[in-house]
């Protein structure tokens, strides 16, 4: 039977994490992946705990969960609610709660676990420095990731983001106004060598699967292709017709994966599947 597990620790700033654990209680010594989010999205968003099935059906365990500044609250993690908390996000933030998950993922199953990585979107991003600097990380697969953080805002927005300490971004699915923090845009700026995606792209030494989609107008197509080119040895997968979040959508209500997202779900298997 498959079954789901939860669990929290400490993420940055003191701010809580939550998580969960998804896997077949008759195979218990299985093969882990974890799941790293993307911007304004949240571990039970969409389709979510359908690919943690998926995955855990064929032999894997599957760990996802909120980043601490998110915006999910604890008490309610059904939708990025909590303003303050998103609006004091970093990248430094989120980087430090991706090390803490696989700290919890290393105390719990042993020091030599290795895991593999999926990221989504900005979760790409953050993936992929990961994977450029952690031993720990097996295999690297990045779904419609990012290529620069600054990307998820208009440049011409960074003047009047300094002068007045804040921005709003606009929630796509409930147009509402989300608001960033200047100390997001400060984080990059003093940080900028460590949060570099490209550079970072070049330094992953694992095997890495780049999947995306050429119908994605959240990021274009065109990005996975600068990956693929920063670093040689990755493998580029082009998913025909796929927007940024191949067909899942925010209630999804169907108890199957939509046809789009269960093809990169069979990509992957294969992928990790491979010596």
């Amino acid at each position: 039977m498959i079954i789901q597990s939860n669990f929290s620790l400490s993420g940055a700033d003191g701010k809580l994490i939550i998580g969960d654990i998804t896997f077949d209680e008759k195979n218990p010594n299985t093969p882990i992946i974890l799941f790293v989010h993307g911007f304004k999205g949240f571990k039970d968003w969409g389709a979510h705990n359908l690919v943690a099935r998926y995955f855990a059906g064929n032999g894997y365990r599957y760990i996802k969960f909120n980043l601490s500044h998110s915006g999910v609250p604890v008490d309610d993690p059904k939708d990025v609610t909590d303003m303050e908390a998103f609006a004091s996000n970093t990248v430094s933030k989120e980087l430090f709660d991706v090390n803490a998950v696989l700290d919890f993922i290393e105390k719990a199953y042993g020091a030599n676990t290795k895991v593999n990585l999926i990221g989504h979107s900005r979760g790409g991003g953050l993936s992929i420095i990961e994977a450029a600097n952690d031993l720990r990380i097996n295999k690297l697969i990045t779904w419609s990731a990012i290529a620069d953080f600054n990307s998820l805002w208009k440049k011409e927005q960074e003047a009047e983001w300094k002068k007045n300490s804040k921005i709003f971004v606009t929630n796509a699915r409930t147009k509402e106004q989300m608001p960033l923090n200047v100390t997001l845009l400060e984080d990059l700026e003093e940080n900028a060598a460590t949060l570099n995606i490209t550079d970072a792209a070049k330094r992953v030494n694992i095997p890495w699967l780049i999947i995306h989609g050429d119908d994605d107008v959240n990021v274009p197509f065109e990005t996975a292709q600068t990956l693929a080119e920063a670093n040689p040895g990755s493998r580029l997968v082009k998913i025909e017709a796929a927007n940024h979040v191949y067909g899942a959508t925010q209630p999804y209500t169907s108890e199957t994966l939509p046809p789009l997202l269960f093809k990169v779900c069979e990509k992957v298997l294969l992928f990790l599947g491979e010596e």
